[in-house]
C-alpha cells in the first residue's frame, strides 16, 4: 500500500512538473509531534493526563502488592491449611490477578483510556495545525506539506523545507489576537510581516540569525564589564573600610600620657584590649592594629624594667661608697 502511494505521489509530481515548467514546484513539511510539544493548551493538557496515568500506575502496584501479601501469607500456611482452603486461597488470588490484569488493560491497552484521552487530547490541536498549513500553503504558494511524524518514509528532509516554526507562530497569533489592544495587533502585524518575509528569503533569515547572535554576544559583553565594575567597586568598599577600621584601632589604642598611675595605665591597658575584643572580626588591618598595640605594650614594659634596673644598680653603688667612706672615717678615728 505504501509502494503505491509513493508511486502515485511521485506520479503527481511529474505531471505538475510538466504542466507548470515556468514555475518551480514548492514542496514543505511539518513536525506534528514537535508542533504539539511546543502548543502552551497541549502540554497542559498533557501533563493532567500524565497525573491520571501515574494515578492508575499507584492504583495497579496496589493491587500488586495485596497479591504478593496473599500469595507469601499462603505459602507461609500452607502446611496448616486443609485442600479446600488451599483451592479457596488460590482461587481468591487467581481473580485478583485477573482483576489486576484486566485493570492494567482498560488504562494502558492498545484501545485502553490512556490511548484514547491522548487521541481526544490532540485532536483540537491537530485541527488547528491543518488549518494553519492550509492557510500558509495558500499563502505562500506551496504545492505540497508532508508530516514527517505520519506513516510517510521520509529517508531525508533538508532543514529549510521544515515549516512547523511557522505553524507554531500561527497558532500563537491566533490566541494572541484576542487580547491585543488596536495599537499592539498593528505592531503584531508589522511583526508577522518581517517574520514572513525572513520566511521567504533563507538569506534573510541566516543574516537575522547572525544579528541575533551578534546582539547576544554584546549583551553578555556588557553584562560581563557590569559585573567587573561592581566587583572593583566592592573591593574598593572593602579596601576602605579597612582602612577606616584600621585607623580608628589606631585611635582607640594609642596612649598619650606615659607617666599615668597604674590605674590609669591599667584602664588605657583595658580599654584596647576591650575595643580589640569587639573589632575581633576577619579583617587583617584590625588584626594588623592590634599586633602593633601589643608590641608597644611590651616595648614600654622593657623600657621600664631597664630603668627601675639602672635606678637599683645607682642605688646599690651609692650605698656602697657610703658604707667605704663610712669605714674610713672610723679608721681615722
Amino acid at each position: 500500500m505504501r509502494k503505491q502511494f509513493l508511486f502515485m505521489f511521485l506520479a503527481v509530481i511529474v505531471v505538475n512538473t510538466s504542466n507548470a515548467q515556468t514555475r518551480t514546484t514548492r514542496i514543505g513539511y511539518i513536525d506534528m509531534e514537535y508542533i504539539l510539544e511546543n502548543v502552551s493548551d497541549y502540554k497542559e493538557a498533557k501533563s493532567q493526563l500524565e497525573l491520571k496515568a501515574q494515578k492508575w500506575k499507584q492504583e495497579i502496584e496496589a493491587k500488586k502488592l495485596d497479591i504478593t501479601t496473599l500469595k507469601e501469607g499462603l505459602k507461609a500456611e500452607r502446611a496448616l491449611l486443609t485442600k479446600e482452603l488451599i483451592d479457596e486461597r488460590e482461587t481468591e488470588i487467581k481473580f485478583l490477578e485477573d482483576e489486576m490484569l484486566t485493570y492494567q488493560e482498560k488504562q494502558f491497552g492498545a484501545n485502553g483510556n490512556l490511548m484514547h484521552q491522548k487521541a481526544s487530547l490532540a485532536k483540537p490541536i491537530q485541527d488547528q495545525v491543518f488549518t494553519a498549513v492550509q492557510d500558509i500553503a495558500e499563502a505562500k504558494n506551496y504545492d505540497f506539506i508532508f508530516d514527517k511524524s505520519s506513516d510517510l518514509t521520509m529517508l531525508f528532509s533538508n532543514k529549510r523545507f521544515d515549516i512547523s516554526d511557522q505553524v507554531i507562530r500561527v497558532l500563537n497569533r491566533t490566541d494572541k489576537r484576542e487580547q491585543l489592544t488596536k495599537k499592539q495587533l498593528k505592531d503584531q502585524e508589522a511583526k508577522e510581516s518581517i517574520e514572513n518575509a525572513i520566511d521567504e528569503n533563507p538569506a534573510l533569515q541566516d543574516r537575522q540569525k547572525a544579528l541575533e547572535e551578534k546582539r547576544t554576544a554584546r549583551e553578555k559583553l556588557i553584562e560581563d564589564r557590569r559585573l567587573e565594575q561592581e566587583a572593583k567597586k566592592k573591593e574598593y568598599d572593602d579596601r576602605r573600610k579597612a582602612i577606616a577600621a584600621e585607623r580608628e584601632a589606631k585611635k582607640n589604642g594609642t596612649v598619650s600620657e606615659p607617666a599615668k598611675t597604674d590605674a590609669t595605665k591599667t584602664d588605657a591597658t583595658a580599654k584596647p584590649a576591650a575595643t580589640s575584643t569587639e573589632t575581633t572580626t576577619a579583617d587583617p588591618a584590625v588584626n594588623k592594629a592590634e599586633e602593633r598595640q601589643k608590641l608597644y605594650e611590651q616595648r614600654k614594659k622593657e623600657l621600664e624594667e631597664r630603668r627601675k634596673k639602672i635606678l637599683e644598680e645607682r642605688e646599690a653603688a651609692k650605698k656602697a661608697k657610703e658604707a667605704e667612706t663610712q669605714k674610713a672615717n672610723t679608721t681615722n678615728n
